[in-house]
Formats: structure tokens, C-alpha cells, sequence
């Protein structure tokens, strides 16, 4: 939370949070600077949050989905986990692992935020066809 205040000194945050994790952060008593910048939402609908994504200057995440949706956008994303389940969205798309290493997360925030992040493409096959080619596969495995 201390690095999203800070980033949040270049650029608005906007942070969905868990019902649980707003309670951890209030039982830890952490304050949010009243600088504004940093917005602690209630959690989004699925549209509502892949709205907000595709707006987004950058996505900071831990969420799988998140690294996904991010690398379709073509949204640089930052996770802060020390490895993926997803790895082709750091092959090939947007996302890049920062970890627990919050200096790094700063540095890549303002490596995008100067034009410079990671760009990616979209992997192979995610071209929203799926359900096609499994009814065409499904077909021909009948035959």
C-alpha cells in the first residue's frame, strides 16, 4: 500500500478492493494519504472492471485473470507475485513480473508511465474463436 501511495503521487489509482482486504487494512490501521489520488472502490462487476482496464494507463495485479485480460487489452501490467500460472502473458504480452520488489514495481510504473513499457501482442488463438474450433473439432471427430 505504501508503493500504490506513492506511485499515486504520478498518476490517479483507482483500487477495487476485497472486502477482506479492506478490513486487514483497517485493522492494521493504515491510512490512505489525503492527497486524493489513491481511490479505494467497492469491488466491480466483471464489465465494469474490464471497462476500467481498458482505460487504464497500467494494471498493477496478483490476479491470473487480471494478467489475461491485461495482455488482451494490450494494457501493461505488473504483478506482484513471484511467478505466473499464466507465462504467456510475460512471453508474449503486456505483463511483467515485479514480485515482491517494490523498487522495481516503481521503476517499471515509470518506465510505462514515460512511454517505455513493455508492449506485447496478443497470443495465437486468443482471437475469441475458441468456441469455433472446438464445434469444428467436435464435428470432425464424429465423422
Amino acid at each position: 500500500m505504501t508503493a500504490l501511495q506513492r506511485i499515486s503521487k504520478d498518476i490517479p489509482l483507482l483500487f477495487p478492493i476485497h472486502p477482506r482486504t479492506r478490513a486487514r487494512l483497517e485493522k492494521m490501521a493504515f491510512s490512505i494519504s489525503p492527497n486524493g489520488r489513491l481511490r479505494l472502490l467497492e469491488p466491480l462487476g466483471y464489465l465494469d472492471f474490464l471497462r476500467l482496464q481498458m482505460d487504464a494507463a497500467l494494471v498493477i495485479t496478483d490476479s491470473g485473470g487480471i494478467q489475461e485480460e491485461s495482455t488482451f487489452l494490450g494494457v501493461p501490467c505488473l504483478t506482484v507475485r513471484e511467478n505466473t500460472e499464466r507465462p504467456i502473458t510475460v512471453e508474449m504480452g503486456t505483463n511483467v513480473i515485479v514480485g515482491q520488489n517494490m523498487d522495481y514495481l516503481m521503476a517499471e510504473v515509470s518506465r510505462i508511465l514515460r512511454g517505455q513499457g513493455k508492449a506485447g501482442t496478443v497470443p495465437p488463438l486468443w482471437d475469441g474463436r475458441a468456441g469455433e474450433r472446438i464445434a469444428e473439432i467436435i464435428v470432425h471427430f464424429q465423422q
